[in-house]
């Protein structure tokens, strides 16, 4: 577990359109995962839903904090959860071109 905690991590949220459908995730390498969830790889439900476009990302120090913070993102209110996007991305634009 040592060697989990000192690697870091992204928490981010997914979604198709503004205030659409939402996807909260957890990685330690956010461009090939996103890119996962592009091309229908990423998750089931990202791929249902067509949520590939990334509204949010924050990274975290160490994978486990990551996790914690991925859980309690999970549980909040949707209200919560677009006002948290719309702090730093209020037109919900696709942040996927900022990390290649």
């Amino acid at each position: 577990m040592m060697g989990r905690e000192r690697q870091g991590g992204w928490v981010y949220i997914m979604t198709d359109r503004y205030r659409g459908t939402m996807y909260v995730g957890v990685t330690a390498h956010l461009a090939a995962r996103v890119h996962q969830h592009r091309s229908g790889d990423g998750s089931d439900f990202c791929a249902r839903y067509g949520l590939v476009r990334l509204v949010w990302a924050e990274r975290g120090d160490d994978i486990v904090s990551c996790i914690e913070q991925e859980k309690r993102l999970k549980r909040w209110r949707r209200q919560w959860k677009f006002e948290l996007i719309e702090r730093g991305n209020p037109d919900w634009r696709d942040l996927f071109d900022l990390l290649v």
